[in-house]
């Protein structure tokens, strides 16, 4: 059951990523958005995230998302074509000067310290993303045609958005799969979005598609309805056994997955977390634990877990192993969170470092 990856020369994109990326206002250091005089701009969205991480580690990435004709949109379009990620596919709307057909999606996010913890404002109603539907991309194309892609990531914040995007995700998840692209899913439960009902309702049926499913004890209990047994009513302590017989139940049920995993992130404060991850191998049904990061310093938690994924996609993409897959993961996802900002700042070599153990002494 190993991942049957297709071989690199026989495609022309890596990875190519569905998902909606918005622009990120947040307070100059650690300021909160009522008394802030001035904002830094940044670009992010969970898929987003994945494939501008992949194209700065020297892959071929592309992106599939909504964008409005207007300097908004154009913010995105620069930093993905900063670092080479291929947008053509990506479904464009007129501007009508208001935003009440489409716009781009915002959020408004302060980084925390201390106790007190980061924050995340959503804006992002009626934008583009969201109002994709049936028809605006042609998915057999893109991975029948056009010298085909070897990876597909999106997941549950994409899906989520609206009726017409859970359309769009099923289709391009089938088109991947029947044309033999591997699927990664991130569940990602956001509950601001959308109910645990509609999102086990709509998630069951497209896992039949997916070949690496990733997500945390709360989104499984969420997004698929699994629980994990021992585990506290809000989900401050994970009981790490019985979330392995949790995953070993959900590969039973679909024996089409290949890979499962999670990060593990114990929050001291807003601050200072303990992370890790584990990824379990559903071909000899093993787990297996990347490096610990204890006290690991954080700048910008924000995009921890895309910086997970999208390490351990790009090992396998090279022909890894399982466990180098999660070393890679497990490093790239807490190197990520040591910048400001949601897409990845790391370059391969420092990460190469780092999941071989290297140490943080100054480079001279």
């Amino acid at each position: 059951m190993s991942l049957n990856i297709r071989p690199a020369q026989d495609c022309a994109l890596d990875l190519l990523a569905l998902g909606e990326c918005m622009v990120r206002i947040s307070p100059e250091g650690h300021g909160r958005i009522e008394f802030a005089k001035k904002m830094d701009i940044y670009v992010g969205g969970g898929e987003f995230n994945v494939a501008y991480a992949l194209s700065r580690l020297g892959l071929r990435t592309g992106w599939v998302g909504g964008l409005v004709d207007n300097p908004i949109s154009r913010i995105i379009e620069n930093h993905a074509r900063a670092v080479g990620m291929d947008i053509s596919f990506c479904p464009k709307v007129p501007y009508d000067g208001v935003g009440r057909e489409a716009r781009i999606g915002l959020n408004w996010t302060e980084v925390g310290v201390g106790p007190r913890s980061a924050v995340t404002l959503y804006d992002r109603g009626h934008s583009a993303t969201s109002k994709m539907k049936l028809g605006d991309v042609d998915f057999d194309a893109i991975f029948r045609g056009r010298g085909g892609v070897r990876w597909l990531h999106t997941g549950g914040i994409f899906t989520c958005l609206s009726e017409s995007t859970r359309k769009v995700a099923a289709e391009a998840l089938k088109a991947a799969h029947d044309a033999g692209t591997i699927v990664s899913y991130d569940l990602n439960f956001r509950s601001k979005l959308w109910s645990s009902k509609e999102a086990i309702a709509t998630t069951k049926p497209l896992v039949q598609y997916i070949d690496c499913l990733i997500g945390n004890e709360e989104d499984f209990q969420k997004v698929l309805g699994y629980e994990v047994e021992g585990a506290d009513e809000n989900l401050k302590e994970l009981p790490i056994e019985n979330y392995k017989k949790m995953v070993r139940r959900v590969a039973k049920d679909y024996p089409n997955l290949k890979v499962i995993g999670t990060t593990l992130r114990e929050v001291i404060s807003a601050t200072e977390n303990n992370w890790s991850a584990i990824l379990y191998w559903a071909e000899t049904d093993e787990f297996f634990h990347g490096p610990t990061f204890e006290r690991l310093t954080l700048e910008d938690r924000v995009g921890g877990g895309d910086g997970f994924a999208s390490g351990f996609t790009f090992a396998f993409l090279q022909g890894k192993t399982p466990q180098e897959a999660v070393n890679i993961g497990t490093a790239h996802g807490a190197m990520l969170q040591t910048t400001r900002g949601d897409t990845s700042e790391i370059t391969l070599k420092e990460l190469m470092h780092v999941a071989g153990g290297g140490g943080a002494r100054i480079v001279r």
